[in-house]
């Protein structure tokens, strides 16, 4: 099968943990998650906007970076604490201060199975998470195929999760547009993913 490659870039991106301490159980700031890599392609192609879940157009991707910088950021939970003081209430929300990681330098590669897909991606940027990280297109659409895609470490180094349920698979989150459903993968790592000169 012949896949057409986009290359992404930019100097930062973020990516939103699915729990504040995901990190203690899976180091998982360094790949995609089915929700994020379905959000991609909804931006890219607004029209399955209406389309029951599912991704549909994005057939591959890598990502790989130059580091991870912690970044420090202050959170507060939805519901309030009630407490009394005499005859009044008092009202409160707690603090917390969450480590998150920023990756930066981010490099990603999305793989289309059509040339019109790639070419209408090629024409806009992505966001991996928030919309202030944007990562922008390189110009030229590459032509390769599916195995080259998977095993060309030089072309192509980075983290890739693969979106099946198997024996190697893990949990990588909760879908808010899918119901919170469990989201599962595996984890296809291809060279040296963490780069030191781009």
């Amino acid at each position: 099968m012949k896949f057409f490659i986009v290359k992404y870039t930019g100097p930062f991106g973020f990516i939103k943990p699915w729990t504040a301490v995901r990190d203690e159980e899976v180091y998982s700031q360094q790949f995609l998650t089915p929700s994020i890599v379905g959000g991609i392609e909804r931006k890219l192609f607004p029209e399955l906007l209406k389309e029951e879940w599912g991704i549909y157009k994005i057939k591959g991707h890598r990502l790989s970076y130059s580091q991870i910088s912690q970044q420090q950021e202050q959170t507060q939970p939805r519901g309030w604490n009630e407490k009394m003081r005499g005859k009044n209430k008092e009202y409160s929300r707690p603090y917390a201060i969450l480590n998150r990681g920023v990756l930066v330098n981010p490099v990603l590669y999305l793989a289309f199975e059509t040339k019109e897909n790639a070419e209408r991606a090629e024409k806009q940027h992505v966001c991996l998470a928030r919309n202030e990280d944007i990562l922008y297109p390189e110009t030229g659409i590459m032509e390769i195929s599916e195995q080259e895609f998977e095993q060309n470490e030089e072309l192509f180094s980075g983290f890739e999760l693969v979106f099946e349920k198997n024996d190697d698979a893990f949990l990588v989150g909760y879908n808010r547009m899918n119901n919170n459903k469990p989201m599962y993968g595996w984890l296809r790592v291809v060279g040296n993913p963490v780069k030191n000169v781009y």
